[in-house]
């Protein structure tokens, strides 16, 4: 018996090493570069998905930023009845890109890239690439457009065509925000020599 909980101990602790990746957020995301420096994939992933999709990286680090804040297995918040009894998750929205499941099954099946996984940083990347696309094909978009991109994303297509933002003064904020900080990490990028 003493073997058998030696092994299961040594499993465990492996398991538990091997299991996840570093999921938190960069030291400060308030500096573009700094940011590019200290997790260089994230820029890289960034990059590549700037070729395929066309969409700009500062774009898709504000959208980033706003949506997880770089963490790689941010959730929602739980919701609760009579604020003790747990309801389950807001949504089913997870990872860097705050996917929601059935728009990240869909993304899978229209890439061909089943094995894609929205705690990895080239998989949530490309994402918000494709969908930024899409953002521009259906509504008209532009993709360095970051403010309507992310409200787009925030409230699907069809609620973006509809104007559903616009009685939401939170996400109109939001986006702003989200506007302002692509500005920023554009200037900081290009003063770093990074684009």
């Amino acid at each position: 018996m003493g073997m058998f909980l030696r092994i299961m101990a040594v499993l465990l602790i492996v398991a538990a090493c091997g299991s996840r990746g570093d999921f938190s957020a960069p030291r400060n995301l308030d500096d573009a570069c700094g940011l590019a420096s200290e997790r260089p994939q994230y820029f890289r992933a960034m990059q590549q998905a700037e070729r395929r999709w066309s969409v700009p990286v500062p774009v898709q680090m504000a959208i980033i930023h706003a949506e997880s804040r770089f963490i790689g297995d941010a959730r929602t918040p739980h919701r609760w009845a009579a604020g003790v009894i747990p309801m389950g998750r807001q949504s089913s929205a997870y990872g860097y890109s705050q996917a929601l499941d059935r728009t990240w099954e869909e993304y899978q099946a229209e890439t061909g890239r089943r094995s894609a996984r929205r705690d990895r940083i080239q998989d949530a990347t490309d994402f918000i690439g494709w969908y930024s696309h899409k953002s521009r094909d259906r509504n008209g978009i532009p993709l360095h457009d970051a403010r309507n991109l992310y409200l787009a994303y925030h409230e699907g297509h069809t609620g973006f065509a509809n104007g559903s933002y616009r009685a939401k003064g939170w996400l109109m904020n939001v986006a702003d925000r989200v506007a302002t900080r692509a500005v920023m990490y554009d200037a900081q990028l290009r003063s770093c020599r990074r684009l």
